[in-house]
């Protein structure tokens, strides 16, 4: 048994860094811009609501419809109909570069729809005295409903990232590296099952560390907030 992992260390074990390291920069740099983008667009979707502090109900209706559409086409099929705009962006459709920008228009609706939730949690007594104190609507923004809702958010990041971290697996199949790719190439096409077991253990290892730590950290900062 221990020479079998010795073995499959010396053969694999590089490959395997490789692939969790592609894995994890594809994912953490997608989540972040995808965070980048649907930040804003969840904020103006929560405040142009008919009962928010800035009522716009065709702007509403337009963001809305965007997000609906983005979140409604599966991502394969928007990896594969965005290629040529992803050559345009980053110049290649292939390796991690490539999988990031399809990752990132797919995952922006989303976060918008968890950031939109997560500030219409948040208390609307707490907006009303912000307002009765002479806020603006950026001060409320800023240091009401995203403050408010910070935990909600790191939670919804984790969320978004373990998304994308399914994602990044589909991503493979058009050789976007990672362990998905190396899943689909050894364990799928040239039968090395043993390669893609351990490729499928490296991803639920990984995917529990991040919600871990997502609900660690959203419970620090809720309770540094109280």
């Amino acid at each position: 048994m221990g020479q079998t992992i010795t073995e499959f260390i010396a053969n694999y074990g590089e490959l395997m860094l490789e692939g969790t390291r592609d894995t994890l920069v594809m994912t953490g740099v997608s989540t972040l811009l995808a965070y980048v983008l649907g930040v804003p667009l969840g904020v103006l979707l929560t405040i142009t609501g008919a009962k928010s502090i800035w009522p716009n109900r065709p702007l509403n209706t337009v963001l809305g419809w965007i997000v609906n559409i983005g979140r409604s086409i599966p991502f394969i099929i928007l990896l594969v109909a965005i290629i040529p705009f992803t050559r345009l962006i980053v110049g290649t459709s292939l390796g991690v570069e490539g999988a990031m920008v399809p990752l990132v228009i797919s995952a922006a609706p989303f976060v918008a729809r968890v950031v939109e939730q997560s500030l219409a949690d948040v208390d609307g007594g707490l907006i009303e005295a912000a307002q009765s104190f002479g806020a603006n609507n950026w001060q409320i923004v800023t240091k009401v409903l995203l403050f408010e809702s910070l935990p909600s958010l790191v939670r919804g990041a984790a969320i978004t990232f373990i998304n994308l971290f399914g994602y990044s697996a589909m991503a493979g199949t058009v050789g976007a590296g990672g362990l998905g790719d190396i899943a689909i190439r050894y364990g799928y096409q040239r039968y090395e099952y043993d390669v893609m077991l351990v490729a499928v253990i490296l991803s639920v290892i990984l995917v529990q560390i991040i919600q871990s730590f997502g609900d660690w950290l959203a419970k620090r900062i809720d309770h540094h907030a109280r």
